[in-house]
């Protein structure tokens, strides 16, 4: 305790360059300060402080020392700070972004929300590309390697790319028997929505001089594009995530899985930094521990 509070006055002394004002900041006299410095020297065997009528300076061996003793008392608050927020109960508004599709986290988050009544929610579903810290998101579910190095991650779950499409349409066009024979059918593909450009079909055992797939049709939204599969508009090629109660209730059919070579991982990102807020660290234990519905 007593190494404690000499480091404490010593930091005080050196930030105001006086005893005086550094005693009144601890609440001490500037004698008493005086004493305290004298002990700390006299136990360290060194000269911290040049003393002149005006003002105190440190000395080469002080300001070695302080940086020294800046680095032990912001461990100490830290450690102070984050025992306080453990014991704090997890309350207020989180913003979180979630891929538009990702309707399969719903009962999660409903049990989130049973678990944490205190914890309000505001889900913001985009298939955008957002910019966390910028726009004040708590946290974000997004597919791919994370490559913000400003950003944490934490792994959520994987997934599988799938061609599909509604049984009536392979009756009225046919089941295709290889990759190959797919640049014959009507197919239905995702763009961007921050490129525009539209997303590559990871076909596997596809000849590099193989026929561009057609696009028959486009859009933003993997909704969109499931809707227009389950009308029987052409194949599609999603995260299987999206499409798991249509692909239960054979509203869609799946071509093989080997057909599809690329598979994905989601995580869950938030801001980096020492501090997380109670509600923050308890969303992301919470879906951490369950993981991804399938995944």
């Amino acid at each position: 305790m007593e190494k404690m509070s000499g480091i404490e006055l010593f930091a005080h002394i050196a930030q105001q360059g006086s005893l005086v004002a550094a005693g009144r900041q601890l609440g001490i006299s500037a004698s008493a300060a005086g004493k305290g410095l004298a002990r700390l020297e006299q136990r360290l065997g060194v000269r911290l402080v040049q003393r002149s009528t005006r003002r105190l300076t440190l000395t080469a061996a002080g300001e070695q020392y302080l940086q020294r003793c800046r680095r032990i008392l912001d461990e100490a608050e830290a450690a102070e700070r984050e025992l306080q927020l453990g014991q704090a109960a997890p309350r207020g508004r989180l913003k979180i972004g979630l891929p538009h599709e990702c309707g399969v986290l719903a009962p999660q988050l409903a049990a989130f929300m049973q678990r944490y009544p205190d914890i309000e929610l505001d889900l913001d579903y985009s298939d955008r590309l957002v910019d966390v810290i910028g726009e004040g998101f708590d946290l974000v579910v997004r597919g791919g390697e994370p490559g913000d190095s400003r950003l944490s991650a934490r792994r959520l779950g994987g997934y599988r790319m799938r061609l599909l499409a509604a049984p009536a349409y392979f009756a009225r066009h046919g089941l295709p028997a290889a990759p190959a024979e797919l640049t014959r059918h009507r197919c239905l593909h995702y763009r961007y929505p921050r490129s525009g450009k539209l997303a590559p079909w990871p076909l596997a055992c596809l000849a590099e001089d193989a026929p561009a797939l057609p696009v028959h049709a486009c859009a933003n939204t993997g909704d969109a594009l499931i809707q227009l599969a389950e009308q029987g508009a052409g194949i599609a090629c999603l995260p299987d995530f999206t499409v798991r109660r249509q692909l239960a209730d054979g509203r869609l059919q799946a071509l093989p899985d080997a057909w599809a070579e690329r598979s994905g991982t989601l995580y869950l990102l938030w801001p980096s930094s020492p501090y997380l807020p109670p509600r923050l660290r308890a969303f992301i234990d919470f879906f951490a521990e369950r993981g991804f519905p399938g995944g």
